[in-house]
């Protein structure tokens, strides 16, 4: 089996990651059995001023060190259970020392095999007007919608003041569902959870949506790929 590297960003879905991803081995191998995996990664907090200053090369280099820890571990590729991040993972530089399973290619395959059309974009600011979904999305066919200005810094706000710290709230999740039904009035055949805590608040049972799941898909691959079910992936950071 490969040994899984976890580079953790944001804890709580770093967290939900690690955990799903032993549940899986479970499935697939039988009780008390999963594929090795190491987890590793700074405070959120020392990346937070690169992100406000949108300085992507300094975070790049943060998920670098960290994923040279992993590499040092005997990890043979890593995941990183935060959308967010990979806007700066696909920024040019040095290459990865070991692959990493990218988390949108991850989703838009699950989102093509659904045989979904629009999919709903809902995570932080940064997801919902980055590049990385848009193009995970189009090299697959599939169309995109995100909410408007207001509700996107509802969504970004709650990430952030509630979700990142450990914080679930029923007036919160009536906020996101109210935003789900106005994506769904708009066109929307699904609503992809690309901010990794969302899913902690939103389940299929209470969307209006079909949901696609960033974080359990993520590790789930992840699985797949340390048992040879999924190819290993090849990419070691920059443009797709």
């Amino acid at each position: 089996m490969k040994h899984i590297g976890i580079l953790a960003h944001s804890a709580e879905g770093a967290t939900l990651c690690y955990r799903t991803a032993w549940m899986e081995g479970i499935r697939h191998l039988g009780p008390h059995n999963h594929p090795e995996i190491t987890l590793t990664g700074v405070a959120m907090h020392q990346a937070l001023d690169a992100w406000e200053r949108n300085d992507l090369p300094a975070l790049r280099a943060l998920f670098m060190e960290d994923a040279r820890k992993l590499a040092a571990a005997g990890a043979d590729f890593f995941v990183l259970p935060d959308n967010t991040a990979h806007i700066a993972l696909e920024v040019p530089g040095e290459a990865f020392p070991i692959p990493c399973l990218h988390i949108a290619e991850v989703v838009a395959d699950r989102a093509a095999t659904d045989g979904r059309r629009r999919i709903a974009i809902l995570g932080t600011r940064w997801t919902m007007e980055g590049p990385v979904y848009p193009g995970a999305f189009a090299r697959r066919g599939l169309g995109w919608d995100i909410p408007d200005e207001a509700d996107r810094k509802i969504i970004h706000d709650i990430i952030f003041d509630e979700l990142c710290l450990g914080v679930f709230t029923d007036a919160s999740r009536a906020e996101y569902v109210r935003i789900i039904e106005t994506m769904a009035e708009r066109g929307c055949d699904a609503a992809a959870l690309v901010c990794t805590e969302i899913p902690l608040l939103i389940t299929e049972a209470v969307s209006p949506l079909p949901i696609l799941d960033s974080t359990r898909l993520l590790a789930a691959a992840a699985v797949d790929v340390a048992l040879g079910q999924r190819e290993m992936p090849g990419w070691r950071g920059g443009p797709l």
